[in-house]
């Protein structure tokens, strides 16, 4: 595999401990514009509950009696009161419960993904650290960590397994969320301005989607 890519690791204080090597296949792959497009809208699309109903006129309570006789009233026929254009009668190709769910096989998403991923690189939106060093749970702490990381904006902190202090001392920062390493999304990725990965996270990311 082509290592090519580059970046510098930071420590919790966030001073500078050399330049790390990325995966070229992850880290500096094709942008593909369109795939990328196709998975943010199915994506999006699956998360849609797809519950909506409208009651058709066979199934409006009611309706049984003809509302007044077929001639000789000088008014258009009418069978039901529940017909569509009646108030409270049967809705005329409303929605129905379904699934939103689109197909989208796995190397096209995996594809998407790597896009993102080198996107983001080539912005300089990656930082990439040894750990947290966090001894407690604490908010000013970890908001400490990420300044000294010139981690700004929306953040997405990558782990490579679960953190409970790490996680505990980020939920109550609204612009920070937090994803293991092989659960990444090509929504979370593009939404994030900064992306912070340990060491531990980079080295799954690259087995998981290389």
């Amino acid at each position: 595999m082509t290592m090519a890519q580059t970046t510098t690791i930071l420590t919790a204080a966030g001073e500078e401990a050399g330049q790390l090597e990325l995966a070229d296949a992850v880290f500096g792959a094709d942008v593909n514009e369109s795939l990328i497009h196709q998975a943010v809208v199915r994506q999006l699309a699956a998360r849609r509950l797809g519950t909506s109903d409208t009651l058709t006129r066979g199934q409006v309570t009611g309706g049984g009696r003809k509302p007044w006789r077929q001639k000789g009233t000088g008014r258009a026929r009418a069978g039901t009161r529940n017909a569509p254009q009646w108030t409270g009668g049967g809705v005329v190709f409303g929605p129905h419960p379904r699934s939103h769910e689109q197909k989208m096989n796995s190397k096209m998403r995996r594809a998407a993904l790597r896009g993102v991923l080198s996107a983001k690189h080539a912005d300089g939106a990656l930082r990439v650290v040894e750990g947290f060093d966090l001894d407690a749970i604490g908010t000013r702490p970890f908001m400490d960590r990420l300044a000294g990381w010139n981690a700004g904006g929306k953040v997405l902190l990558v782990l490579a397994a679960r953190d409970q202090v790490v996680e505990r001392s980020a939920r109550n920062v609204r612009e920070v969320r937090v994803l293991l390493a092989d659960s990444l999304n090509v929504v979370d990725l593009l939404q994030a301005d900064t992306i912070v990965l340990t060491r531990e996270a980079l080295d799954r990311v690259t087995e998981v989607y290389a």
